[in-house]
């Protein structure tokens, strides 16, 4: 386990899993309901995929960057042989507010991927009985041990989720402690990133972790940012927060998260403002992703460099007139009507160059004219 601080410098504990630059590799998500826009809104619920205070109206993709980050899922992947590769599943652990959300949202940010799906472990909390319902109205219901959570239903959605598997992700509603009707379907990615306060708490999570995170922040902070949530966010009293805290949420901080520090790769103290621990982190993702194939594009193209081209491929002779298509598709500055219209005046050149090359016999009518006759194959 190696502990990154904002210095650079690299702690390494007697568990030492990994070397820094042999740490695996992390993603992030864009989870906006942990955000300042629940201000205005006292509803609030988890979904699998992303985080949104409106669970009805999920993003479908993310822009950052002049980047677009799709988030609904993507078919399964392949690398260049056309074997099926599973996604690389990051797990991102530590205490309740203690800014999971903000650190996967910044290596999101940095990181050259187009498919990741973010799984939290908020969505798989057990369905209460009445008793237990009772409990929780009353704040008196401990929802930060893992006896809490539907470890099983966990355990089977992300080992689909990482085949490249359609899941349904259940909806927990935080305000009434429910589990609403509705799922959210969620498919494959190429970065799964599964978040959640004792998501290192069981065996079966941890062996389907490509890397594991623990996320480290002072206890005056979390609680800090605890109170601005649930007040904000889950509309609860500072009185019921303040009671929950002490009775449950810093009990079981002390006796089940803190621990399972030892399981992580990396320690991340301050979150999202560990700028370097973020580096790292982001560098070996690439990386191994480029290992499981998903950036295959060089190797599709030298796969035939140096060999001679196939007899069935014909050329389209270069021209005044495909050079200047060509130009105005590949411009930046091509309009969307622009990109149509030139798009299909090429596949009209591609046609009739095509129908030239089918086998023909030139007949003669013997009245007005010769004509070409095409014998289909």
């Amino acid at each position: 386990m190696a502990t990154i601080d904002g210095d650079g410098d690299l702690d390494t504990s007697k568990n030492d899993r990994s070397t820094a630059n042999e740490s695996n590799s992390a993603s992030g998500s864009f989870d906006n309901g942990r955000s300042n826009k629940g201000k205005t809104m006292q509803k609030s619920t988890s979904s699998g995929s992303i985080l949104n205070n409106d669970s009805r109206s999920p993003p479908r993709l993310i822009t950052s960057s002049n980047r677009t980050i799709y988030t609904a899922g993507r078919p399964p992947w392949y690398n260049a042989a056309g074997q099926f590769e599973q996604a690389f599943v990051i797990g991102l652990c530590g205490g309740s507010a203690s800014g999971k959300t903000s650190l996967a949202r910044k290596i999101i940010e940095s990181l050259n991927v187009p498919w990741v799906t973010m799984l939290s472990m908020d969505a798989f909390y057990k369905v209460l009985s009445e008793e237990k319902h009772l409990l929780a109205n009353q704040n008196e219901y401990n929802f930060d041990c893992p006896d809490a959570i539907d470890y099983d239903v966990a355990v089977s959605t992300l080992r689909k989720l990482k085949e490249g598997k359609q899941v349904e992700i259940p909806v927990y509603d935080f305000t009434t402690h429910t589990r609403l009707e509705e799922t959210k379907t969620v498919y494959g990615a190429n970065v799964i990133i599964f978040e959640g306060i004792v998501s290192f708490c069981n065996k079966e999570l941890l062996e389907l972790m490509d890397m594991k995170i623990f996320v480290d922040a002072d206890s005056d902070i979390r609680l800090a940012r605890r109170l601005r949530r649930d007040i904000y966010e889950r509309g609860r009293d500072l009185e019921g927060i303040l009671k929950q805290y002490h009775k449950s949420v810093k009990p079981s901080y002390e006796e089940y998260i803190a621990p399972s520090r030892k399981f992580a790769d990396i320690v991340v103290p301050r979150g999202s403002e560990n700028d370097v621990a973020i580096d790292l982190i982001v560098h070996h993702v690439n990386k191994q992703l480029a290992k499981r194939g998903y950036n295959f594009r060089a190797e599709l193209k030298c796969a035939h460099r140096g060999q001679p081209l196939p007899s069935s491929l014909y050329i389209v002779e270069k021209s005044p007139q495909v050079t200047g298509i060509h130009t105005k598709i590949r411009s930046k500055e091509t309009n969307r009507d622009d990109f149509i219209f030139y798009s299909k005046r090429l596949m009209r050149l591609l046609f009739e160059y095509t129908l030239s090359l089918l086998p023909f016999d030139v007949c003669d009518d013997y009245i007005i004219f010769s004509y070409v006759k095409t014998d289909m194959p």
